[in-house]
């Protein structure tokens, strides 16, 4: 079955949301194509204990505040699961759940959005399907010998599930040192952290706020050609939530070399020594998702996309939102994504009229 509409929106998580709320205000015909089956986007993935690193009131999609959650000043991933359900519900945004996209092609003066549930003939997409279903692992010897169990950020729930293991957590970013941090909490895990480089925590009072400040004063001076202020990386890579503080402040969270290899029933590291390990976790980052974009050969040799804003160059029908600084200042975090949301439904706007 073929359809026709203005704009198709690929993914319905944060980004898809904040899209369909500028295309609506916009006067435009547009359908959100979600690959999962009930409403949340990646959030309603997370591990347990997981919470943002800002307050409700700046982790908000435009037109609705998130609402705070009782006792928490940070709030949990489930509470942001009902939030970006209610937001759904509460603009009645055109969501279709469960529908995969399989290619975006160009033909007859449309791009034609192939899904599992048909073809759709649209004047524009957005593609807004994020990295979270592309998790990372890099390559290093004996990953293939390693009899123990492997497993990556997205796999990851609760200490329960490790109880008595030797476990080494690899990664220096914020999910590595959040799950070590979990990890080692909660007592019952034998935690080994390891990491590229030493970790650099950031100071304790910086929280979402001001990186999403910061991020912003970088892409203020960047546009306005004036110096690079370098922006959050500057800062540091961890975000110092409270288990990480508390974990840290205990000597629980010392993080070790990155090991060189993996054995059959542990990890060696550069210096020779050998430790038994039951498994490992990859908190290693994610790539990301655009295997349905591949048909319109727009790829650079990175991987990723070469846009102006969230418009790609090479196809000025097609934007991409909430990947990354590379399509947006902080255009991956909730209250981020709505400015670049609103800039590409009014580029859109501008194009179809």
């Amino acid at each position: 079955m073929i359809q026709q509409t203005d704009v198709v929106v690929v993914g319905g998580g944060q980004a898809g949301l904040a899209a369909g709320y500028h295309l609506r205000r916009r006067g435009l015909e547009f359908v959100i194509l979600d690959a999962e089956a009930a409403p949340g986007g990646s959030w309603q993935h997370m591990w347990d204990s997981l919470h943002l690193f800002s307050p409700a009131e700046h982790s908000s999609l435009p037109g609705r505040l998130m609402p705070t959650q009782a006792g928490e000043t940070y709030p949990g991933a489930q509470h942001v699961v009902d939030y970006l359900t209610d937001y759904e519900e509460r603009y009645a945004l055109p969501m279709q759940h469960g529908i995969r996209v399989d290619a975006v092609r160009r033909g007859a003066g449309r791009l034609l959005v192939e899904a599992d549930c048909g073809t759709w003939r649209a004047r524009a997409v957005i593609s807004a399907t994020g990295t979270w279903s592309r998790p990372f692992v890099p390559a290093i010897a004996g990953r293939g010998v390693f009899t123990g169990r492997q497993l990556h950020t997205v796999n990851y729930r609760s200490p329960a599930d490790f109880a008595g293991q030797r476990v080494i957590v690899v990664g220096g970013g914020n999910s590595g040192a959040q799950i070590a941090a979990d990890l080692s909490l909660d007592g019952h895990v034998g935690v080994t952290w390891a990491t590229q480089r030493p970790p650099r925590f950031l100071a304790d009072d910086i929280d979402g706020r001001a990186l999403f400040d910061v991020a912003t004063a970088r892409r203020r001076a960047l546009d306005a050609g004036r110096t690079d202020t370098g922006g959050v990386a500057l800062l540091g890579d961890i975000v110092v939530v409270p288990p990480v503080r508390a974990a840290r402040d205990i000597g629980l969270l010392t993080a070790r070399a990155m090991f060189t290899e993996l054995t059959a029933t542990g990890v060696r590291w550069a210096d020779g020594t050998w430790a038994a390990v039951d498994t490992v976790i990859w908190c290693t980052g994610f790539r990301p998702a655009l295997a349905h974009l591949a048909p319109l050969g727009l790829r650079g040799r990175r991987g990723h996309i070469a846009t102006d804003g969230t418009q790609a160059i090479g196809e000025p029908r097609l934007h991409l939102l909430g990947y990354g600084d590379w399509t947006g200042p902080v255009s991956a975090t909730l209250i981020g994504v709505g400015r670049m949301a609103r800039d590409a439904a009014q580029q859109i706007r501008d194009l179809l009229h």
